[in-house]
């Protein structure tokens, strides 16, 4: 009779044992999925990054070209100051 009790028992502990495992588990997939949706975030925010920056470049370069055409300009005119 006491043996059978401590089978139970144990049987009990390991059935709630492997329910917290269970859970634990769900838990550390939900974690993984989420860790992947921040990488992937930050990827997009680092491709957006790099984007800003080229057309900033290009920004520059285009404003450049037309500061230097407007100083030929002036300087064909004898607008020096």
């Amino acid at each position: 009779m006491a043996e059978n009790v401590t089978n139970e028992l144990l049987l009990e502990h390991m059935k709630r044992f492997q329910a917290s495992l269970d859970t634990l588990t769900g838990e550390i997939q939900q974690l993984k999925i989420r860790q992947m949706e921040t990488h992937t975030a930050v990827l997009g925010l680092r491709r957006d990054q790099a984007t800003d920056a080229e057309v900033s470049a290009h920004l520059q370069a285009q404003l450049d070209a037309v500061t230097e055409r407007l100083y030929r300009i002036e300087r064909r005119l004898e607008l020096n100051e």
